[in-house]
């Protein structure tokens, strides 16, 4: 089974080193990207997604609520959200998992943490690293 990903960041740079990393993994494919938080809610309506990659800081509609309308929408259950950031907080951790984010990474992660937490959040596990 392929693992569907969502990449959802503001930066092109940080989107485009991701989707390399993760497509060049078996069983692991980058569906869409999205540049802002309403446009990864878009995006999850849009395409079938198994785990958005979120960052929490973009433009408009935060990460962590762009999350609570992924998750409360009956139509995108399963959707699993790692949320993916620089600033990896106590009250982040706290307000993300109240809005539904199944996972926590910080930014500076090396690369086979993220594609095992993909993996693992794909699978419903909770993880934060």
């Amino acid at each position: 089974m392929t693992i569907r990903v969502l990449l959802a960041d503001d930066q092109p740079l940080v989107r485009q080193a991701l989707r390399l990393m993760i497509d060049s993994e078996p069983g692991l494919e980058v569906v869409a990207e999205a540049s802002s938080g309403m446009s990864a809610v878009t995006a999850c309506r849009a395409e079938t997604v198994d785990v958005v990659l979120m960052d929490n800081h973009m433009p408009g509609l935060s990460g962590v609520e762009a999350s609570r309308q992924i998750t409360s929408d009956p139509h995108l259950a399963g959707v699993r959200i790692l949320m993916h950031t620089a600033f990896l907080t106590g009250d982040l951790v706290a307000t993300g998992l109240s809005a539904g984010v199944s996972g926590f990474l910080q930014k500076g992660v090396d690369p086979d943490t993220l594609i095992q937490s993909i993996r693992e959040v794909a699978g419903a596990k909770t993880h934060a690293g």
